[in-house]
């Protein structure tokens, strides 16, 4: 498949955007494969999403960004362009639960994903081997008490060394430190295993049968300082009934994760989310 760059933009709603935008393309014979538009009237902010065809543009990003950045000026917009030929660049984080981290590197290995799973980061050692196989670097950093913030020092160094651009907490089971969050801001993701904001917190699917829901759920989202309160990126609900035990519904429920955890990542390394506020627009 041929490669495109994708031209993401987010600025105060007004009369001439799209016009602007379309004009400047087309003078260099921008060939759009794919275009989506949101307004939102509450906020009175814009949002765009283009594919151009790469081949169509006579130049490359940096000459692209050079002769875009007046256009960015004049709307006043956040913006981004980047090319589809570079994947993102992933770092994968986990506990002892081995669904979600199967799942990605799975898709990962069959080229579901464009992207590079360039390591795994985990607190224990149970994953190692299935992650080995996968011919991925595992890291074993431990976290107590005593080294915590010692630990996170050494997180946030493989993260550089790495030049990861998206970190995925594939059901990792610590809370990050404020400054990680801060560092890293956009950059992390996580899936929590309760339709948010529902049950946020540790054991969600305790909470949930304490209350005999009939609806579990699980949420992605960006990682912020405040814990599960992140910008939304997916989510999705399954069915259950007074007969399901908390052991069915932690089944249940780990295949809803899965899912909702591959498409928020898909969106995110495919330049399809744009937050602003506390809140996302994705662009299908």
């Amino acid at each position: 498949m041929e490669h495109t760059y994708r031209l993401v933009i987010s600025c105060p709603d007004r009369v001439g955007i799209v016009a602007k935008v379309s004009n400047f393309l087309s003078t260099y014979n921008g060939w759009i494969t794919e275009a989506s538009h949101h307004s939102d009237t509450q906020t009175g902010w814009f949002f765009m999403r283009h594919e151009i065809k790469a081949s169509s543009i006579p130049f490359g990003l940096d000459q692209f960004r050079a002769a875009f950045e007046p256009i960015a000026r004049e709307f006043d917009m956040r913006w981004q362009v980047t090319d589809s030929a570079q994947p993102k660049r992933v770092i994968l984080m986990c506990s002892k639960e081995s669904h979600c981290v199967a799942d990605l590197l799975h898709r990962w290995h069959s080229k579901e994903l464009n992207a590079e799973v360039v390591s795994v980061i985990s607190n224990h050692e149970d994953l190692r081997r299935m992650v080995e196989w996968h011919h991925i670097p595992y890291h074993h950093v431990p976290v107590n008490k005593e080294s915590r913030e010692q630990a996170f020092a050494e997180i946030s160094e493989l993260i550089d060394s790495y030049q990861a651009d998206v970190v995925v907490l594939a059901r990792y089971m610590q809370i990050l430190p404020p400054d990680v969050c801060e560092r890293y801001e956009g950059k992390i993701i996580n899936i929590h295993h309760s339709f948010l904001p529902s049950f946020a917190g540790a054991r969600p699917y305790h909470q949930a049968y304490s209350r005999g829901v009939k609806l579990i759920g699980a949420t992605c989202h960006y990682v912020t300082q405040d814990l599960d309160q992140g910008p939304i990126i997916e989510q999705d609900v399954i069915r259950i009934n007074h007969s399901d035990s908390i052991e069915d519904m932690v089944r249940l429920g780990k295949d809803v994760e899965k899912n909702v955890l591959s498409r928020g990542l898909r969106s995110h390394i495919e330049d399809r989310v744009i937050t602003y506020e506390n809140k996302t627009v994705v662009f299908d």
